[in-house]
């Protein structure tokens, strides 16, 4: 059977798509500085959140596929298809490197040239001496190169997936292919996405760093990928597909909700612990700012990825329940969006300080001295888009929602929803926990 993506779905995500550029074009005219950090940051938010999910869908395949398991089987055109996202989302996160490198915002401290030169009233000590790995080369050559790498392999695995469905008869030549593509496509991605993590997202606090912040990020993006992995599960189903998907493949999903949801908060709270107990200056700043100018979302972030999804699915009939886990899956997904919303926005914003932006705070600059001045002196304020998400920013997370429900229903519709040849697919459709 192949998914028949209508042009009633079209037009829904089509609306929504609308609303989330207007939303975005909105944001560019919003606020009272002239360095549209908010439209960037929110561009950047959206980009990096949907891009690490594709990556993250890729990647659990791969794991899947490598440990020679068959459970997913009866589903995986949906992980295919998710990870194909990458071909939207790597040129995205290009967009933002190549706007970075021509200083049409001010997203990234380091991107200062002043920063880094010892002869400027603005030199800084600490990024200069990070400016080896911290500069726009790195940036745009890292997203080029693990992109066109990540897609490459993926793209190599769908395609002899979609031959091994297509012919059949082969036993498991296709698919030692397949195994060997994702073998190769681990390391890459294990530590490729660490490398860009620390660039996309953790150097936005240049004087910060968290050996731990690439296992927290991964492990976001992973427990969305398996949320939204379950809306769309349940969105087919509900439409007459995939009959062959059984409680049984639900409740494995929700026990990965479940357990990374956990994992995620290991990580949260290993890394607070940490840098609390150490008391080191250059480290409890990330979430002293946080913590006393972002109180709201700082506990609600827990609240909403730890506690609910705990507490909901707990008991082993609420994964086996559609309506629980479906809210479950739509609220964690939400609660990472927000998790994302906090790691970027607060250093976007005091990038924005001391570029100049007028959003209320000081001027200023630190000199490699003053971590003060550079991580949360100035004033703190109420300003939406940034101490909580505004209309604007919900807006222009629900366009980049339907864009990506979009294309992964436009790749979906093109191939046969389960890939019947599958050495392993007797397994899947037989699947008991």
């Amino acid at each position: 059977m192949t998914y028949e993506f209508s042009g009633k779905s079209k037009m829904w995500l089509l609306i929504g798509m609308v609303v989330g550029a207007v939303c975005l074009g909105l944001s560019w005219f919003s606020g009272d500085d002239g360095l549209h950090t908010r439209f960037w940051s929110n561009f950047l938010h959206n980009s990096v959140f949907f891009t690490g999910i594709a990556l993250m869908a890729g990647f659990f395949m791969c794991c899947s596929i490598t440990a020679w398991a068959g459970w997913y089987v009866v589903f995986k055109r949906v992980w295919e298809s998710i990870s194909m996202f990458l071909i939207i989302g790597i040129p995205l996160m290009l967009l933002i490197g190549v706007t970075v490198a021509l200083h049409m915002n001010h997203l990234y401290h380091w991107a200062d040239p002043t920063m880094i030169d010892p002869t400027h009233e603005n030199y800084d000590t600490i990024i200069a001496g990070k400016s080896g790995f911290l500069n726009t080369k790195w940036y745009i050559g890292g997203t080029v190169v693990f992109g066109l790498i990540w897609i490459f392999f993926l793209s190599r695995i769908r395609s002899i997936s979609l031959a091994e469905g297509q012919t059949g008869g082969d036993g498991f030549e296709k698919h030692y292919g397949i195994r060997k593509y994702a073998a190769l496509f681990l390391p890459f991605a294990g530590f490729g996405s660490a490398a860009m993590i620390w660039q996309w997202i953790m150097s936005i606090d240049a004087h910060w760093y968290s050996t731990m912040f690439a296992w927290y990020t991964g492990a976001s993006w992973f427990v969305s990928m398996i949320a939204i992995t379950i809306l769309i599960l349940q969105y087919l189903k509900g439409k007459g597909y995939y009959d062959e998907v059984s409680t049984e493949h639900f409740h494995d999903l929700g026990k990965f909700l479940f357990a990374f949801s956990i994992f995620w908060t290991y990580l949260w709270f290993s890394q607070y612990m940490l840098i609390w107990y150490a008391n080191v200056g250059e480290e409890t700043i990330y979430f002293k700012e946080r913590v006393t100018k972002y109180p709201v979302l700082f506990y609600a972030n827990l609240v909403i990825n730890f506690v609910a999804p705990f507490f909901i699915l707990m008991r082993n009939d609420t994964k086996r329940k559609m309506g629980s886990l479906g809210f479950v899956a739509g609220l964690v997904l939400f609660g990472h969006w927000l998790d994302f919303f906090l790691m970027i926005k607060p250093g976007v914003l005091h990038t924005a300080h001391l570029a100049g932006g007028d959003h209320g705070g000081g001027h200023g600059h630190d000199h490699g001295h003053g971590h003060d001045v550079a991580h949360g002196a100035h004033e703190s304020v109420f300003e939406l888009g940034f101490t909580i998400p505004g209309l604007l920013e919900i807006g222009t997370f629900i366009g980049f929602l339907c864009l990506f429900f979009f294309f992964v229903f436009t790749v979906l519709s093109r191939v046969p929803l389960i890939s019947k040849n599958d050495p392993y697919i007797e397994e899947s459709l037989h699947h008991h926990t």
